[in-house]
């Protein structure tokens, strides 16, 4: 089958082809971190912008850990097509906003010299939260972890911090004006995170180099904080057959998603930006409350549907929710634990939110695996579940369904297999220290002591809280006895 790229793009159904021209977009946004999220996400949010509004907004898209996506889209000139998957059927679009795509590690000069072109107004990334090096407790970038390390050494950058601060002190140099870093991951202020590693990395550099490029980085740059939310599961063999099928021509580069998608943003730009509230982006003084919402009700119910799913055996999100107990234990998390710990903006709807997202989880058309959502759980739970534990605690609550997903992320990384004995694969940036710290545990207080040690990802004042560690021990000491069915049983009865 003839492959999708700019020459056979005329093939396609009209109504399936992108909203603008893709050969008459310049590049303006270069995006660190172009998976799936971003092509299914922003990337869409850009084109529709350009389409309503106008502007040279086309994306330089920048991949840091493999060169997959480069091969998947370099040859199709930056086409691929997004398959939307509801239970009211599937639709698909071809998108051409990526115009440009190049690996980090192989590409680093082009990396820094378009950080440093005047034509690059904004830099968005979607690099997950490994991908800041820093420790999420403190928010403060990792100093000794050894690509920072080796970025602040001198040699070409390959961390995410050094490749924007070394693009930024190219920039700096050319006299090429002002820019944005927007950050579009799950963290917190995500925008004020990414300032304070920029200013770290700066910090540790030798006086006379980083003092001045710290304070043009206060002149010229601003980092706005987003939220972002549209679920996109690993694209499988079947999914790249179906858009096949709709294309009539072969997509290396397809992506799946749901119909759902949001992104709430921070006005605060340095040199424009595409007009993404014509594409239903919200443009906003303040993020926080949308982004606690999501973070506390959406991904704090996510990682523990796909802790306990993943245990107990459950492949896919949708089929976890199938099982009563486990829906219910989301459901109580959302209601009970996180919601009273948010400020809701004027006129949002809560409650039917929190339907939505129940819904969402349980759409059996996206087959999202509970075993790519548990990935780098030292890097979510802080966001995800433990600042909804601490609020709970303060008010004097037992948030106990937010501390059966801490407990069941604990099982996930130290039991090493599943309640049907199948092995788990722990993907996480900690792995090995994780390993190390339990394997001598013998019990599960000792498995939730060795774990709470994590400074970086506990803090110290959450594991000094008695009825924290109570209320987790007792979730897996269920887990370990009877695995998920009893520790469900003892939440929900």
């Amino acid at each position: 089958m003839r492959r999708l790229d700019l020459d056979s793009l005329g093939s396609v159904e009209p109504a399936l082809r992108p909203r603008v021209d893709p050969r008459s977009l310049g590049v303006g946004v270069v995006h660190l971190g172009i998976g799936a999220f971003h092509r299914a996400h922003q990337a869409v949010f850009t084109e529709d912008a350009v389409a309503a509004a106008g502007g040279d907004w086309g994306i330089a898209g920048v991949t840091q850990r493999s060169a997959d996506v480069v091969e998947q889209l370099r040859p199709q000139g930056g086409l691929y097509s997004v398959l939307e998957r509801g239970e009211a059927g599937t639709a698909l679009r071809v998108v051409g906003s990526v115009r440009e795509l190049l690996f980090a590690a192989r590409e680093g000069e082009r990396l820094r010299e378009l950080l440093a072109a005047p034509s690059t107004r904004l830099v968005t990334l979607t690099v997950t939260e490994k991908g800041y090096r820093h420790d999420p407790a403190s928010r403060r970038l990792r100093l000794a972890d050894p690509e920072v390390a080796a970025d602040l050494a001198g040699r070409a950058p390959g961390s995410v911090v050094g490749q924007l601060v070394r693009g930024l002190q190219a920039r700096r140099a050319a006299d090429a004006g002002p820019v944005t870093l927007l950050s579009c991951d799950n963290l917190p202020a995500n925008g004020a995170v990414l300032a304070g590693l920029v200013a770290d990395f700066c910090a540790a550099l030798p006086s006379a180099e980083g003092e001045p490029l710290a304070e043009w980085i206060t002149r010229s740059v601003r980092f706005p904080s987003s939220m972002v939310d549209r679920i996109v599961p690993a694209t499988t063999p079947q999914d790249r057959t179906r858009a096949a099928e709709l294309l009539g021509l072969d997509d290396r580069g397809v992506v799946v998603t749901e119909p759902f998608r949001q992104w709430v943003v921070e006005d605060d730009f340095a040199a424009g930006r595409p007009a993404w509230e014509r594409a239903g982006a919200v443009l906003t003084a303040d993020v926080a409350p949308y982004e606690a919402m999501k973070l506390r009700l959406l991904n704090g119910a996510h990682s523990t549907l796909a802790y306990l799913g993943a245990l107990a055996g459950h492949e896919h999100v949708a089929d976890a929710m199938r099982d009563p107990g486990l829906a219910e234990v989301a459901s109580r998390l959302m209601a009970e634990d996180a919601v009273p710990t948010l400020a809701v903006p004027d006129g949002f709807d809560l409650r039917a939110y929190q339907q939505d997202l129940l819904d969402r989880f349980s759409n059996p058309a996206l087959r999202h695996r509970t075993a790519q959502i548990a990935m780098d759980g030292s890097q979510k739970l802080p966001q995800r579940l433990l600042g909804t534990v601490a609020d709970r605690l303060a008010a004097g609550a037992r948030p106990r369904a937010a501390c059966l997903g801490v407990a069941a992320w604990m099982r996930w990384v130290s039991a090493g297999r599943t309640d049907d004995g199948r092995p788990v694969h722990v993907d996480d940036p900690l792995a090995e220290r994780l390993q190390q710290l339990t394997a001598g545990a013998q019990d599960p207080a000792a498995v939730v002591d060795a774990l709470l040690g994590l400074e970086e990802v506990f803090g110290r004042e959450l594991p000094a809280d008695p009825v924290f560690r109570e209320l987790v021990l007792d979730a897996l000491t269920a887990l370990s006895r009877g695995g998920v069915a009893e520790a469900v049983r003892e939440l929900v009865g």
